[in-house]
């Protein structure tokens, strides 16, 4: 069996060769497979890649993972794609360390700040509520709203937090103290979603869009305090609203379709194909422009060109294997969209029984993890749109999903007041995170990957770690 020989060929995830094809031992690593992979490309610094041979990873060696395991021939040329893998690995969490009450109602919102150093929430008792990371307690409570909060979105560079409620308006508020920075009014009904101009198209970051169960958009200027632009031509509530790092603006409605709105207010183009509403949007670009100037090394930039020209190579890098947007519908389907290529979905993604909730990129791009009232999360091949496995072990609806930093687990919330972390390479249930009394609305991992944050109808706030 030693003896036995393979012909290779590396392969980038866009299908571009690399290197000659070549004779290899099949018993070869994945880490031997690494050391060849960076000769070939040059790399300054050595960095760990992942290899897949017709989607099954090599985890130990090409013998045991796809010749064994798999059933390759060994007749035919292997065709092993390389991604980089993120440079840092997180660890599971597996402890409740707080338990953090203050919240009257329900938590409908909880969300870590671009460079993980601050929490926020937003719940059923009209406040918003800023935590202390370093010593998990309270920092301050933001008050102003008269009706539940239901969404929270930070600023690129963490300096301002918008809060969208069923008051009908937005607020923005200032981490540090809680002070009220200024009221957003306009809106004819609740606000249903949030999302800021990313960090690389705005070095000041005060543009901010506001979707509503009103039907329309709203673009805000957040030092004026104004409406700018008003996005209308949805002829239904728009339930997402995300800014693209192509600086154009996407969103999702209940009238069935996707708008793709320019930065001027313009429409550019409509999507249809779904049969029923459009409940949620991701990019494969997501992490890059949530986390914008911020990554793991934890370096400030020193300026706010400095900070603008960090987001824009992460930008640029997430960018590189190709920009997707998936969409997720009450249809119970998803449609995977790749928009440089066409306004048709490139897959059209089946297998959920009830309705998609939630859908979420990879970090990395590489894989889509969907929600559903069906009590399943399902795995997707972020590229191609093809199913990979249902992760099952929730007894109700699943309410969101949420990834590790290095794309290595994923974790789920449900409505069986249960938090699920999964083992992306096993496709299984690593850890069960029992604790809360109720349904979990709401949960994030640190874009550090140190913790995570869990919030639901039991009206506390849980942090867990590893």
């Amino acid at each position: 069996m030693a003896d036995t020989t393979v012909l290779a060929q590396f392969q980038t995830a866009d299908g571009e060769k690399t290197g000659p094809p070549l004779s290899l031992p099949a018993n070869v690593t994945a880490e031997q497979l690494t050391v060849l992979i960076n000769k070939f490309l040059e790399t300054d610094e050595p960095r760990p890649y992942s290899f897949y041979i017709d989607e099954h990873e090599v985890v130990r060696s090409i013998q045991t993972d796809i010749i064994d395991a798999a059933g390759k021939s060994t007749e035919d040329t292997l065709v092993i794609v390389y991604q980089p893998q993120a440079f840092f690995k997180v660890r599971a969490v597996t402890r409740c360390s707080s338990s953090l009450t203050g919240h009257t109602e329900a938590v409908l919102s909880a969300s870590f700040s671009p460079d993980g150093s601050q929490l926020a929430s937003g719940s059923g008792d009209t406040t918003v509520r800023i935590w202390d990371l370093s010593t998990e307690t309270p920092r301050v409570t933001c008050k102003g709203h008269r009706n539940w909060v239901l969404c929270i979105g930070w600023s690129p560079n963490g300096r301002v937090l918008a809060s969208g409620s069923m008051d009908n308006t937005v607020r923005l508020w200032d981490p540090e103290t809680g002070r009220e920075l200024g009221m957003l009014g306009g809106h004819r009904k609740w606000i249903t979603a949030l999302s800021w101009e990313p960090q690389h198209l705005n070095a000041s970051c005060n543009r901010l869009a506001s979707s509503s169960k009103d039907g329309t958009v709203r673009v805000w200027d957040t030092t004026l305090r104004r409406c700018v632009l008003t996005l209308s031509g949805h002829t239904a509530a728009v339930t997402c609203v995300k800014w693209g790092g192509d600086g154009r603006i996407y969103t999702g409605s209940q009238d069935k379709s996707i708008k793709i709105w320019n930065s001027d207010g313009t429409l550019h183009k409509t999507l249809s194909g779904h049969a029923h509403w459009v409940n949620t949007l991701a990019f494969s670009t997501d992490f890059a422009l949530r986390t914008g100037a911020f990554d793991h090394t934890g370096k400030e930039p020193s300026s706010t060109d400095g900070a603008q020209r960090r987001a824009q190579e992460r930008y640029t890098e997430a960018s590189s294997r190709g920009v997707r947007l998936v969409s997720g519908s009450d249809d119970f389907t998803m449609h995977l969209w790749d928009l440089s290529v066409s306004s048709k979905p490139i897959a059209r993604m089946t297998g959920h029984q009830k309705v998609v909730n939630h859908v979420s990129f990879s970090p990395d791009g590489r894989l889509i993890a969907s929600a559903s009232f069906d009590n399943s999360v399902k795995l997707w091949d972020g590229h191609t749109g093809k199913f990979i496995a249902s992760l099952r072990g929730h007894v109700a609806a699943v309410y969101q999903v949420c990834w590790s930093a290095d794309s290595r687990m994923m974790l789920s919330a449900s409505k069986d007041s249960t938090l699920k972390i999964w083992d992306l390479r096993t496709k299984k249930l690593k850890l069960e995170l029992p604790g809360h009394a109720d349904e979990v609305f709401t949960v994030d991992w640190s874009p550090g990957g140190d913790r995570v944050v869990s919030g639901g109808k039991d009206r506390v706030l849980k942090i867990w770690k590893p």
